[in-house]
């Protein structure tokens, strides 16, 4: 604590808790300094800078000249502010090194390409490439071209999806080049609880339709597949090509599955879904040969017909009895499901889930968009200014938790038969990306799930993590150049570069 008069100052060793001085303390507070004995109180301030304070009335004093130091400034009531302990205002937290500026309104960080459109009560944030004008800005931004003519290769527009934990910032290398590719409009979007589309609360959130009662998750799957659907009308086109990293290629699998005929194509870039285990078949003649024995010796021991009989009525009863059982067992594992679900929900959305939620993304967010890639020291601070800034929009861990909540409990995925088990199902053109050394979805899944799903193509890159699209933009856009090609009968076209940061 210090205490200044004029060009003097009063320091105390021991910071004592700010007094409140009343007229008859003034008096012991009273000190004469050099030829200074009168007492004025515009010459008088005050400072604190202990955080432990002491409660007794014995101080240790020196005093310090501080002729050097410039005038004083501010009024006697700014001194009586602090003199009665106001203070200081606290420093903004931060998290994975952003600080939480609890921005109500998510648009006040976004670009100026960005665009925002209602969807079921939501905001949702996207962008759009247009093919002739992202030709234009390649242009002016000095890519490489060997032509400037760009007919309309390909009659669907795009649809880009992002992956877990990333936004429409992990397209921004290849989204004006796809445009050029493509030929038509490419579409980007930030799914519910990422980027900049606004948070809600899923409790209270409107259902799509007034009549009826339970309200619409919008950190659902379902509320993604359906936001999808919504993009490819908004693009006024009957069918669009899908293109999913990540957890995103689970959402353009799921939109297939619920409307096959407004999918003309599907690429699947390092996809987050789970690859069937291929079953080795018995074989068949064994079998044959031990049920011909079976028979046989059945025909010659007639004479215990009346005991097979026996057995085949005991055996049928058992049955029942066993199915009255799994079924039993079947209905506490579910109810105990169902409760362990609720409980996990509960915690999750108190202050000891949320403040879990934020210690993992500051302890391990920036350290996961390193490991994403093959070589962590080409992650530039603008590729982690773009993954962290949505941290700055309030309520983002709690809508974190929210699509975590939903992801869990997902009530619609029970009544559909399992993903793996339809993968054979899928008839529309699909194209599976991934890098050799992806640490997150291991390439040899990718290529599982490409002999999963039936004329599906596989690439791999070299020397490549889990973001193709971001660390090997140029080799991304040439093997989806060369699908579209394959799968559409487009000429030969001029060969693009990605955009650079």
């Amino acid at each position: 604590m210090s205490i200044c008069y004029g060009n003097h100052q009063l320091v105390f060793v021991s910071p004592p808790k700010p007094p409140k001085f009343s007229n008859h303390r003034k008096s012991l507070l009273r000190v004469q300094f050099g030829d200074a004995v009168k007492w004025d109180s515009s010459h008088f301030s005050y400072s604190f800078s202990s955080h432990k304070p002491i409660w007794g009335h014995g101080y240790l004093v020196r005093a310090a000249s501080a002729a050097s130091s410039g005038p004083l400034s501010g009024s006697g009531a700014e001194y009586s502010e602090q003199l009665q302990g106001t203070q200081p205002k606290e420093k903004t937290k931060r998290i994975a090194g952003i600080d939480q500026e609890e921005i109500d309104d998510p648009t006040l960080l976004a670009d100026s390409d960005s665009c925002f459109c209602e969807f079921n009560g939501v905001q949702i944030h996207h962008k759009i490439s247009d093919a002739e004008l992202s030709a234009l800005d390649t242009i002016k931004e000095g890519l490489a071209l060997q032509s400037t003519n760009y007919p309309k290769r390909v009659h669907y527009p795009m649809i880009l999806l992002h992956g877990f934990g990333a936004s429409v910032f992990s397209w921004n290398r290849v989204m004006k080049p796809l445009a050029q590719v493509s030929g038509s409009k490419v579409l980007a979007f930030d799914r519910p609880a990422f980027g900049l589309t606004s948070r809600v609360d899923a409790v209270k959130h409107p259902s799509p339709n007034n009549q009826d009662t339970c309200p619409f998750n919008p950190y659902s799957m379902m509320f993604a597949v359906l936001a999808t659907l919504y993009f490819i009308d908004f693009l006024a086109t009957q069918k669009a090509i899908l293109v999913g990293h990540s957890a995103g290629a689970l959402v353009a699998v799921d939109t297939y599955f619920e409307a096959p005929e407004r999918i003309a194509a599907l690429i699947l870039v390092a996809p987050a879904i789970l690859a069937p285990f291929t079953k080795q078949n018995v074989v068949k003649q064994n079998q044959a040969r031990i049920n011909n024995q079976v028979q046989n010796s059945s025909d010659s021991n007639t004479r215990w017909n009346l005991f097979s009989r026996l057995s085949s009525m005991l055996a049928k009863f058992t049955k029942y009895i066993a199915e009255a059982i799994v079924n039993m067992v079947t209905g506490m594992a579910d109810m105990i499901n169902s409760l362990y679900k609720k409980a996990l929900s509960a915690i999750l959305r108190s202050a000891f889930g949320l403040m879990l939620i934020r210690m993992i993304i500051d302890k391990f967010g920036i350290a996961a968009v390193r490991n994403a890639w093959y070589d962590s020291s080409q992650v530039s601070d603008h590729v982690l200014q773009g993954y962290t800034k949505p941290l700055k929009v309030k309520g983002w861990d709690k809508a974190l938790v929210e699509y975590t909540i939903a992801m869990l409990t997902d009530s619609a995925s029970k009544l559909k038969q399992p993903l793996p088990k339809r993968l054979h199902e899928i008839s529309c053109p699909v194209l599976i990306v991934t890098g050799d050394t992806d640490r997150l979805v291991p390439s040899w899944n990718a290529e599982r799930l490409s002999r999963a799903i039936p004329g599906s193509c596989f690439e791999i890159i070299k020397n490549c993590g889990h973001l193709p699209q971001e660390e090997k933009p140029e080799e991304f856009l040439s093997i989806v150049d060369k699908f579209l090609q394959r799968v559409f009968g487009a000429a030969e076209e001029p060969r693009l570069q990605a955009v650079s940061t």
